[in-house]
């Protein structure tokens, strides 16, 4: 069997690229949609994502196992999240200004603590062979799947479910829609609120752990890339649906693969503008969902107000 699939491999890499690069766009998209949910506007994510990537790098390292960095990482997020709803609990705090505060601090305190895991080498995730049916390594690449991005596939199904069909789920909608109306069937808002932003810091905490320990596998400072930033305008694109954001950070991923979809067959003219991708489709998704009869579509009530 022939090993060249001549322009069949761009739209096989493009796939691949797109399962690789959608899962921490994912992770952070599920985070924000439950602090969003929940009435409050998490800003912060990309410090936590950053600071979950070295977190995991470096317990990985120390202990030689993949999972403990994974657990350090949402342990590190929670962390992150804890601070950020207790902080806008306090009076006339606004959301915004405490989420680029915390997003300063966690990039410059990941930078801080992890310049000695720079050069270590940590234990990788692992991964599944979907392609193992086939001989040609071009569709094994692209079908080796990581096991976090099925358990965000998963997570997506199970938190749109939630929203729809538990007493939590009605709960955070609830303190999401209306602060009045959650204080007085006896819900603390509050509570509710930190919560849900601990658990968007969660997720995004092992968003981070996907990026240093399998894809691209490493740590550095620019490990992110403004992928928590992104994953943020992505949930305003998803409608605050889960399922929605499975499919728009597939997307997200896909244009993230492009440039070296691309360049895998040879194409180098506008290098940096197919690497580009992920950011034009931000400002066009951002440009089209910002029109006054679609601005606020699906937004939960209390998104924005000022408490």
């Amino acid at each position: 069997m022939s090993q060249d699939l001549g322009l069949w491999t761009v739209p096989l890499a493009v796939i691949g690229g797109a399962i690789r690069v959608s899962t921490p766009f994912l992770f952070v998209s599920l985070g924000e949609t439950i602090t969003e949910r929940a009435g409050r506007i998490n800003l912060g994510l990309e410090g936590t994502l950053v600071f979950g990537a070295m977190a995991a790098y470096a317990t990985a390292v120390l202990t030689g196992s993949a999972w403990a960095g994974v657990a350090a990482a949402g342990l590190a997020g929670a962390g992150f999240g804890l601070v950020h709803g207790v902080i806008c609990s306090l009076p006339r705090v606004n959301d915004v200004a405490v989420g680029i505060a915390l997003m300063l601090f966690g990039l410059g305190l990941a930078f801080f603590l992890g310049k000695p895991f720079i050069q270590p080498s940590a234990p990788p995730l692992p991964a599944i062979p979907f392609g193992f049916w086939s001989d040609l390594p071009q569709v094994q690449a692209a079908l080796r799947v990581n096991v976090l991005f099925l358990v965000g596939a998963a997570l997506s199904a199970v938190l749109w479910w939630a929203f729809r069909h538990t007493r939590a789920g009605l709960v955070v909608r609830v303190v999401g829609d209306s602060a009045e109306a959650a204080r007085a069937m006896g819900y603390s808002v509050t509570r509710v609120r930190v919560l849900a932003t601990m658990a968007g810091g969660v997720l995004a905490g092992i968003g981070g752990a996907y990026l240093s320990l399998y894809y691209p596998g490493s740590w550095n400072e620019g490990i992110s890339s403004g992928q928590g930033l992104m994953a943020v305008a992505l949930v305003i694109f998803a409608r605050w649906n889960p399922l929605a954001c499975f499919g728009a950070a597939l997307l997200f991923g896909g244009a993230g693969a492009l440039g070296p979809a691309l360049q895998s067959v040879g194409v180098s003219s506008g290098y940096y503008l197919f690497y580009a991708a992920p950011y034009v489709l931000t400002l066009a998704l951002l440009v089209a969902t910002s029109s006054p009869d679609r601005a606020l579509a699906g937004a939960p009530g209390e998104l924005g107000l000022s408490r």
